[in-house]
């Protein structure tokens, strides 16, 4: 009988600095609820939809210094759930690794590939034609991804293909990005490292 992925697969994270204070619970293998408060409407929105799409259960609470800006917070949350994601799927063993994902809202269409490689790099173009959606700089949406990339030590590809809209363009982005990461941390059947290394 094929090993299966240890149950159950969670992370509490709490990343404190001079500029954020951010608490993350994270479950991987949950039914989309959610409870996100980052001070940022757009932020919590994105996440909320991250959650459901890809099924997992996620508590994300930060209080930052939004009296500067939008960046610490934006930057400090997407690396603390980065940081749960890498705690909660440990070894990374019996995982598929790799996930791809098309999404649409209307008129906007984005792609989303994932790999759980343990090297982080991302290349993110959404292709923002406006310097704001709502109180979050597009520019901040963008580093999320690669924020998020580099402390869940994942390779990550975000393009969104056509669009008019950037809420539309962000929000198609961030739900190719569940779905991707739905698929990648979900069970190969295995109970094996998904790598020729050995370790990831």
């Amino acid at each position: 009988m094929s090993e299966i992925i240890p149950m159950p697969r969670t992370a509490r994270i709490e990343r404190r600095t001079g500029e954020t204070d951010v608490r993350v619970e994270l479950v991987l293998d949950g039914d989309g609820q959610s409870d996100v408060e980052t001070g940022i409407g757009f932020l919590d929105h994105m996440l909320t939809a991250l959650a459901r799409h890809g099924r997992f259960d996620l508590q994300l609470n930060c209080e930052g210094d939004l009296e500067v800006d939008d960046h610490h917070t934006a930057e400090d949350c997407a690396l603390a759930l980065g940081a749960a994601f890498d705690r909660a799927l440990g070894e990374r063993r019996g995982i598929r690794r790799f996930g791809h994902a098309y999404a649409p809202l209307d008129e906007a269409l984005a792609r989303v590939v994932v790999d759980f490689s343990g090297r982080p790099s991302a290349h993110v173009d959404i292709g923002f034609r406006r310097e704001r959606i709502g109180e979050i700089a597009t520019e901040n949406l963008t580093h999320f991804f690669v924020s998020l990339a580099t402390t869940a030590r994942m390779t990550l590809h975000v393009d969104v293909l056509k669009g008019e809209n950037d809420h539309h363009r962000a929000e198609a982005a961030f739900k190719a990005l569940a779905l991707a990461l739905r698929q990648a941390v979900s069970s190969d059947g295995s109970g094996e490292v998904p790598s020729t290394k050995g370790v990831l």
